[in-house]
């Protein structure tokens, strides 16, 4: 029997270590990035992953694990960006670059905490399907779904009938947990 939200907030609670440590060490530079450049920076470590999924071949020495967890961060801090997007120095009015680090914790919080809701309502409708899904699919679905979001926001954010980025943003996030969890469970 699994408990997915038992191995859902493990994987999350190791992100969240990594995004903070690194934040010790960079800050918010990557404040300076807009929406599209960490779209493409997603889309680069979901292309890694599927290059070495197909070659099992890694001249850098690091596997797939690390970039699974780089997406669920730079996606988290797309779903940042969106939400402080008018959100501006008051001597500039410029973005704000530098989030103290308890706040920054909070918006990460929250930020999981809309994905986590999402989780659950899906989960629930699709019978966690993703459990008999392939690490490689899930790989294909987040490729799938950074072509979409790049497509909605070549056409700035205008949408007929689809979803945002924001949920697209999601979606890879729940993708990349559930490969971690099917990786570490091996």
């Amino acid at each position: 029997m699994h408990n997915t939200e038992i191995e859902y907030r493990q994987v999350i609670q190791h992100c969240k270590d990594l995004f903070l440590k690194k934040n010790q060490d960079y800050g918010t530079a990557w404040r300076i990035l807009r929406l599209p450049s960490i779209t493409d920076q997603i889309f680069i470590k979901a292309q890694r992953i599927r290059t070495l999924q197909e070659t099992g071949v890694s001249r850098v020495g690091e596997g797939i694990e690390p970039e699974f967890i780089g997406i669920i961060n730079y996606c988290v801090m797309a779903l940042i960006q969106l939400q402080l997007a008018h959100d501006s120095n008051p001597n500039s009015g410029s973005a704000r670059m530098d989030i103290p680090t308890a706040e920054l914790e909070q918006l990460y919080d929250a930020e999981i905490g809309r994905v986590v809701e999402l989780l659950f309502a899906k989960n629930h409708d699709y019978g966690e399907a993703w459990r008999d899904m392939r690490v490689s699919s899930m790989t294909d679905i987040i490729l799938m779904k950074l072509l979409r979001t790049k497509q909605i926001e070549d056409n700035r954010g205008s949408t007929l009938v689809s979803e945002g980025v924001d949920a697209n943003y999601m979606d890879m996030i729940n993708y990349a947990v559930f490969c971690l969890i099917k990786l570490t469970a091996k």
